[in-house]
């Protein structure tokens, strides 16, 4: 099932009808990371023409999270990043609410695509990621 299917059948977030509640694990996983680094993934990885799924952005916890093929991404270690999996949630915003305060969908694609694992992985490994890190001290 697609992100988008998801989203239709996900139960509302304590009566805001705008927020929904989607179990992680279940045909997709999830990579989290800030969204200063997530951005510039996502820059990249849109100029190679690498396949792009669902990319979230969550304006108030300054957040990019990107969903990608189950099991995919369990050994990411190096990276800034955080895995979930089975056993995880995310709130995230209806598809009536795309671009609204929460931050919105940067993708959404209408099929099931996902993002591909190995590109996400190569674009958060590139020069300009470790730049920003450098430079935010981290």
């Amino acid at each position: 099932m697609s992100v988008r299917e998801a989203l239709r059948s996900a139960p509302v977030v304590n009566d805001a009808s705008g927020l929904r509640l989607l179990r992680v694990g279940e045909g997709w996983d999830l990579v989290r990371t800030t969204a200063e680094i997530g951005l510039l993934a996502l820059a990249h990885l849109r100029v190679t023409g690498a396949a792009i799924g669902p990319v979230l952005y969550d304006s108030p916890n300054g957040r990019l999270y990107y969903a990608i093929e189950p099991g995919t991404a369990e050994s990411w270690d190096d990276l800034p990043v955080r895995h979930l999996s089975t056993n995880s949630w995310l709130v995230a915003p209806s598809l009536e609410l795309i671009d609204d305060w929460f931050g919105g969908w940067y993708e959404l694609p209408d099929d099931d695509t996902l993002t591909d694992a190995g590109a996400l992985h190569a674009a958060l490994q590139h020069p300009y990621v470790s730049t920003a890190l450098e430079g935010a001290g981290r």
